[in-house]
């Protein structure tokens, strides 16, 4: 299974909006048969930004329309402790990530994934999760 990071998701919509493929699409092709999914964390951010446009309403049905074929993963009994687990292990390490991208990094852990994402750098310094750019 591989999560989809709010970067690749956003540089997904703007290739669609351009109408021209880029490195995202290029790579959606290539990932196959492999399940996709997002972690709910990533749809809430999603979401803000489309209610932060210019154009919400437009924003909130190509953010649908996107996620529409995606598997969407919501926190279970797995995942408090595993959350618990990787902010004790940043808090004891210089260069802890922000608490959005350890919720949608927990989420991929759990869920046995790897993430999809341009910001790489930063989600590589989570343990037990691989990070695959673009």
């Amino acid at each position: 299974m591989i999560h989809l990071d709010t970067s690749f998701l956003v540089d997904l919509l703007r290739e669609t909006a351009r109408g021209r493929r880029g490195a995202a699409s290029s790579l959606l092709d290539r990932l196959g048969d492999d399940e996709l999914a997002l972690s709910v964390f990533v749809l809430c951010e999603l979401l803000a930004g489309a209610e932060l446009s210019s154009h919400p309403q437009r924003e909130r049905r190509n953010v649908e329309r996107l996620c529409s074929g995606l598997k969407v993963d919501f926190p279970d009994e797995r995942f408090a402790p595993a959350y618990g687990r990787l902010l004790a292990w940043q808090s004891r390490r210089e260069g802890r990530i922000a608490t959005m991208d350890l919720l949608i990094a927990t989420s991929a852990v759990v869920a046995g994934a790897s993430l999809v994402t341009r910001n790489a750098k930063d989600f590589a310094r989570v343990p037990d999760l691989e990070a695959v750019s673009y």
